[in-house]
């Protein structure tokens, strides 16, 4: 799990030697009690920071988020450079929670400034990693897999020191608890949370209070059962209508937005939200009402939405957005995530200029969150301004954490305008980030195989079926591949699987065409391509099949092939 060349991890405790390079730090107790997650991270930044602060502040200035977030105690000697719009606002006011993913681009920011800051030839001992937060889990993964063992050499020691039981009091688990829900320190929330629970009586405000942040967190956490369990558990411990109003709402979103679409019921979902609204739409407090009812309105236009009711949904967002006019000054997140959902629906009814407006808006209201310059630059492509949409997918890059959906929405955009090494360099960098991200080696497997790179295509169309056994576009490219090796039999077997997964994969149905004519039968070729271009027409398609009908003897049709092939080019 965490090893890599000469990093190593170890089963027991460290002995009084572990190796030739000088240690960087004193061996670091990973163990999550007492200081939770980043308690890794922490450790090392406490000694890279004061000396990179003395040869290199734009460095640590670049990595500001990074660092505040894994080492709080450096936040006096670390400026916040980039601010979100959520940090100064109240607990009432910060809906959203960041995803589960968010930690591993502060992993990859970690990785990026260690990798600067650290003199070559140091060494870091780590034991406890059995007892680790998740966080630290994964950072020293991240750590070792980009940062050259030769200038930081990681010892990875499983067990460690016994630590005592956790004996915080309620009052001093909530704000560690409220940290970490602030950060996006899911795992922490749902462990801590759950024992703050156990030390409030069950109920009370506070015990609400942490019931909430775990239940969110399992939640995003794809632990769906375990936080339908704790929904249930709150509504037969609650009367309070605010509280069976937010749990109505939790609940629906289990079912919404289950990680699993075969899973999402909608219906259910429709359920909940109806229950939210009726109790939201009673509340006393003016604000209170307006707010938990736009609330639960956009919820409701998730679920229109999935359901393919854009109308519906879109009327509902706006309904949203006219209750946010009674809030004054109160709660601009919300208003936010509003504008930039109408948008959304909007680009999506066709209605681009409207859009555009809308993500304007959003994005003055809070330059430092990323997500919006993504969808607006996607935008942007579909209208082809691109270069709106290459600012666009830059400045989402440097609102924050590494970010590998930025660079592969610019890897699209680089494609887009025949600057395929571009591309693949994009391509590679989310790779880099991102060792999960499928479509990322779909894309960049399909660009090697047409450059003729065919062992690095292969290399990438393995790795993306360890990932996903059985995808039809990497198969694809698998049989292409095949195809230029001579593997006929291989190349055969590779189509024929990605067609009965994916029926209406074009280019599967025009590389095997290309076998097909390789193999000696033009007439499966022009079959195969002429559906390849019933689904998607292309130049090459019409080159490939024009071709195929020449050896066939169809010369008249072979000429009208080629001249459509030259109209698309």
């Amino acid at each position: 799990m965490i090893e890599k060349r000469s990093h190593v991890r170890m089963p027991g405790v460290p002995p009084a030697d572990v190796g030739t390079m000088p240690l960087l730090v004193p061996p670091i107790d990973a163990h999550r009690l007492p200081n939770g997650p980043y308690t890794v991270a922490s450790a090392l930044l406490h000694h890279l920071v004061p000396a990179a602060m003395e040869r290199s502040e734009p460095l640590v200035a670049a990595h500001d988020i990074e660092i505040r977030a894994a080492a709080p105690d450096l936040r006096d000697r670390v400026p916040a450079r980039r601010v979100s719009l959520s940090d100064g606002l109240t607990d009432d006011e910060r809906i959203l929670v960041p995803a589960p993913r968010r930690t591993l681009r502060i992993a990859n920011g970690l990785a990026e400034f260690v990798r600067a800051a650290a003199r070559p030839g140091g060494a870091v001992v780590v034991c406890n990693a059995a007892a680790a937060d998740p966080t630290d889990t994964e950072l020293l993964t991240v750590l070792m897999r980009r940062v050259p063992a030769e200038t930081l050499a990681i010892t990875v020691y499983a067990d460690g020191p016994a630590h005592p039981a956790d004996e915080r009091d309620a009052a001093e688990l909530w704000p560690v608890v409220d940290r970490c829900m602030r950060e996006g320190f899911l795992h922490a929330v749902a462990e801590l949370g759950e024992r703050g629970m156990g030390r409030t009586a069950e109920g009370s405000t506070p015990w609400w209070r942490f019931a909430q942040r775990v239940a969110t967190a399992l939640g995003g956490l794809g632990r769906t059962e375990e936080a339908r369990a704790l929904w249930e558990r709150v509504r037969r411990a609650s009367q309070d209508p605010a509280v069976h109003a937010a749990v109505a709402y939790g609940t629906a979103m289990l079912d919404a937005r289950h990680p699993d679409p075969a899973r999402r019921d909608l219906g259910r979902a429709r359920a909940w939200l109806n229950q939210a609204i009726a109790i939201s739409s009673v509340l006393p407090d003016p604000v209170e009402r307006a707010f938990k009812l736009g609330f639960d309105r956009n919820g409701l236009a998730l679920v229109e939405v999935r359901l393919g009711r854009r109308d519906r949904a879109l009327r509902l967002v706006e309904s949203a957005l006219a209750l946010a006019g009674d809030l004054g000054e109160r709660h601009p997140v919300h208003r936010m995530v509003l504008l930039a959902n109408r948008a959304q629906l909007l680009a999506e009814a066709g209605r681009a200029q409207e859009a555009l407006a809308d993500y304007a808006a959003a994005i003055r209201m809070d330059p430092a969150f990323p997500d919006y310059y993504l969808d607006r630059g996607n935008l942007w492509f579909r209208l082809g301004r691109h270069a709106e949409a290459l600012a666009d997918y830059e400045a989402a890059s440097a609102a924050g954490p590494p970010l590998p959906e930025a660079y592969y929405n610019r890897a699209e955009l680089r494609l887009a305008t025949g600057d395929d090494e571009g591309a693949l360099a994009d391509l590679g960098q989310v790779i880099e980030l991102d060792p999960s991200y499928l479509n990322a080696y779909i894309n960049r497997a399909g660009l090697l195989a047409g450059a003729g790179r065919d062992e690095e295509a292969r290399a990438d169309v393995t790795a993306g079926l360890l990932l996903a056994p059985g995808n039809p576009h990497l198969l694809a490219v698998l049989g292409q591949l095949e195809t230029s090796a001579r593997r006929f039999a291989a190349a055969e077997e590779a189509f024929g699987l990605a067609l009965k997964a994916a029926p209406e994969l074009a280019a599967a149905w025009a590389n095997r065409g290309v076998l097909r004519f390789e193999t000696g039968d033009p007439e499966g070729a022009v079959a195969d391509l002429s559906r390849a271009l019933e689904l998607e027409p292309q130049a090459d398609g019409y080159a490939n099949r024009a071709v195929a009908l020449r050896a066939l003897g169809r010369t008249t049709e072979a000429e009208q092939d080629e001249k459509r092939a030259n109209a698309n080019r």
